[in-house]
């Protein structure tokens, strides 16, 4: 830069290194909201964030020297979780250089979203100015993929994914190999059948391929425990081997029932720790789900039927139908289903995919549950995510009324105990073509 002395620099680089240590770190108060601890009864009072955390709730909850944020007549909620997305991994569609969504090859269980997820990512502000703090980034199979590779648990801020990561490697995502009768091909751009047989050995094949690389990396891991020496580095194998015996979650992707089936049935006889996604007709076998205590990471349920005979408000139920069963579930925006733009997109509206489900016998309490308690449960982190207590992460959100109306205005948003502006292109273009 012309004009600008080294010293010069070095100051100001060290005005800036001391802000960024600083500015996360504030002591601060939200005074006089209703607080909806989510564990708890909401009530009027105060939350006291210190050093990331909150450090105290209650209706005399106070810290000196703390910058007040003040919610009288507002209300305080948990910051909101998409417990499946691809926010980070894809900026436009139609732009091949902007996605980083899947990797080529059927079985990729060392590679990790946290590597593609990108900060500056114009999809990130937009998502969390509707409350969504933090997500689950998957990676997806390519084409005929089975193991797309290890998810990572993220806050929707930070300059870099390493500031951004709460767990880099939180579960792994697997395509359950199902029977496809018919796909679209972008070689011809049309519709290609598959004889029903044909489809049912191509997925029989890559359910048996699975099993031997789960029984590949069982050996692998044996061997290196062993500590013996003989057992050469392979990534794979490595990668594989931290996700059996239920060590780690295994979210495995299946909608119809038979897949849903054969994916549990499989993985009781692995040994996974699974965590159903997308599950669209998991209602059908939601005793089974229930009695073995499998979670579900559903798909959009803003979504249309099926099959041609199922009522026009078969996806709408089917989140209320899984609680009442005894089903935990999480709202999600990358697990399938839906229409629109499709992928990280769809992001911000996941608190609204909640809310639909609320006329159709969801309550309101357990649709709240569903995007902050329950997919913290599912994944593991409720020690560390979900509700408003002392000792958990300070993800939190302050509106103007419930978050799953599409109404309701988000006025402050705080990650990992910053207060991040809400800021965002969606409003910027408003702002700019509004005032024509």
């Amino acid at each position: 830069m012309r004009g600008v002395t080294t010293r010069t620099m070095t100051v100001f680089t060290l005005a800036l290194l001391c802000w960024a240590g600083t500015s996360g770190a504030d002591t601060l108060v939200i005074r006089g909201g209703t607080v909806h601890p989510v564990a708890g009864e909401p009530f009027v009072g105060n939350v006291v964030v210190e050093d990331g955390v909150v450090s105290a709730v209650g209706p005399d909850a106070t810290a000196p020297n703390a910058r007040t944020i003040d919610a009288a007549g507002k209300h305080v909620y948990p910051g909101m979780f998409d417990a499946l997305s691809q926010l980070g991994l894809l900026e436009v569609g139609a732009v091949a250089a902007t996605d980083d969504q899947a990797e080529m090859g059927t079985y990729n269980p060392h590679l990790q979203a946290t590597t593609a997820i990108h900060p500056a990512s114009e999809v990130i502000p937009v998502t969390r100015a509707n409350g969504i703090t933090h997500t689950v980034v998957a990676p997806q199979s390519d084409g005929d993929g089975v193991i797309a590779g290890r998810a990572a648990l993220v806050n929707l801020d930070g300059w870099t994914v390493e500031e951004m990561a709460i767990d880099p490697a939180i579960a792994l995502v697997v395509s359950w190999p199902a029977i496809q009768t018919r796909r679209f091909d972008f070689a011809t751009f049309s519709i290609k059948e598959t004889p029903f047989n044909e489809a049912k050995e191509n997925a029989e094949k890559k359910q048996g391929e699975l099993g031997d690389w789960i029984e590949a990396a069982r050996h692998y891991s044996q061997a290196v425990d062993s500590g013996n020496g003989r057992a050469e580095k392979d990534l794979k194998l490595d990668a594989l081997s931290q996700f059996l015996e239920g060590r780690a979650p295994v979210i495995v992707l299946a909608n119809n029932k038979r897949d849903i089936e054969g994916a549990v049935e499989f993985a009781e006889e692995e040994g996974l720790k699974i965590i159903l996604g997308g599950a669209r007709d998991a209602w059908k076998v939601k005793e089974m789900l229930a009695e073995k205590e499998i979670p579900v990471i559903l798909g959009l349920t803003q979504s249309l039927p099926r099959e041609q005979d199922d009522p026009h408000d078969r996806p709408f139920r089917n989140p209320a139908e899984l609680v009442e069963a005894g089903v935990k579930i999480a709202f999600s925006s990358g697990a399938g289903g839906g229409f629109g733009p499709g992928g990280p997109h769809n992001s911000r509206t996941t608190p609204y995919e909640a809310g639909h489900a609320i006329p159709y016998g969801l309550s309101e309490e357990d649709a709240l549950k569903a995007l902050t308690l329950w997919p913290a449960e599912i994944l593991g982190v409720a020690d560390r995510l979900g509700t408003i207590e002392p000792g958990k992460a300070a993800n939190l959100i302050v509106t103007d009324g419930s978050p799953l109306d599409i109404t309701t205005r988000i006025e402050h948003l705080i990650i990992a105990g910053r207060e991040v502006s809400t800021s965002n292109k969606h409003r910027a273009l408003y702002e700019r073509y509004r005032s024509r």
